[in-house]
Parts: structure tokens; sequence; C-alpha cells
């Protein structure tokens, strides 16, 4: 599924996401958008492009879909949040829903790794050589998980039990407790 193309400032357009941290309840997180990187599609997103559509609409108001589907609602956003990577994305699949299961169990066997997003682009830049298209502004409406995103790194990473560092400040609290755990070994066996 792709959106409309050309220089019409409100196309519709669908993007990728990296899926992370995929947890025995249903809840994963992930990068929904990596800034900087051209996608399939000649698109690149710009730090600061969901700035004012989050402000707007939040987490709670950005659907969470299958295929981009707007009759399969699978889960629902619990933080939608930039950083200096990406746009950073907690999410919960729906227990009881029969599609979110099956999006539960594809995701754990890596059979389904791909996540993409849905957004009507305010403002953009077009480079005439390159034909590549800079998105500085978009309206975030839907984050899907998708078989295939438009960028080829949008790929799970993680699923149950593996190591993935999510970003910086996840990262610093595993190491922290890696390193409190090691102390209380050395302690307690010395």
């Amino acid at each position: 599924m792709h959106a409309y193309r050309g220089p019409r400032p409100n196309a519709r357009k669908f993007a990728n996401l990296d899926l992370a941290g995929l947890s025995g309840d249903g809840t994963f997180s992930g990068y929904a958008s990596v800034f900087g990187e051209v996608d399939l599609g000649k698109d690149v997103i710009e730090r600061g492009a969901f700035s004012h559509s989050l402000v707007e609409r939040g987490a709670a108001k950005v659907r969470m879909l299958y295929q981009h589907d707007p009759n399969e609602p699978i889960g629902a956003w619990t933080t939608i949040r930039e950083d200096e990577r990406g746009l950073y994305v907690e999410g919960v699949l729906s227990p009881g829903v029969a599609r979110a299961a099956e999006v539960f169990s594809l995701m754990k066997t890596g059979a389904l790794d791909g996540l993409s997003i849905g957004f009507r682009t305010v403002r953009s830049r077009s480079e005439p050589k390159s034909g590549v298209r800079r998105i500085l502004e978009a309206d975030l409406w839907e984050i899907s998980v998708v078989t295939f995103p438009m960028l080829p790194s949008a790929r799970v990473s993680n699923v149950k039990h593996a190591r993935f560092f999510r970003d910086r400040e996840t990262e610093l609290v595993r190491g922290m407790r890696r390193a409190a755990k090691l102390m209380m070994a050395t302690t307690f066996k010395g």
C-alpha cells in the first residue's frame, strides 16, 4: 500500500517501523520511523516531523492496525515520542482479538516482522537531482504491523527473551541492572 506521490502537501504515505521488545503480555516497542534514512519510496523523515502531530493527537489517538486496514485494529499505542534516532513507540496487542493473537504468534516466530506508519504530509521539500522527498512535517494517524515495510531495515529486532537496546535510556537501565547483579554476586561470594 503506497500513498499518492507528487507535489500535493497532504498526500498520504506509509513508512516503516522497527519493532522490538515483544513480551508475553503482547507489549512491544521499537521505532516507527528512523530519521534521515531513505525508504523504498524515496522519502526521508526529518527530525521533528511528528512533533506538532504528537502534541495535537498523542499516542491514544494514533491507531494500531494490521496491514494498514482500518477494519483490523489490533491494539493500542501507549507511548509515541521522538528522540535522536527516530519515532519511538510502545504498544500492546489487544487480548481477546483474534487477529492480535495471530500477529503475536507471527511476531514471536519472526514470520511477521515489519511495521509501517501512515501519515498525511503537511510540509515537504523535494531534491530534484536525487528525487528524494524530505518530510519536514507529518500528521501521524496510524501505525501498522505489516509484512513488507517501506524501509528494508525496519524489522523486528527482538522477540521475548532476546536482548535489544531500544534506546539509550533502556540501554543505560539494563547496563545498571547487570552491574548491580555482578556486584551482588561478587560481594556475597567473597
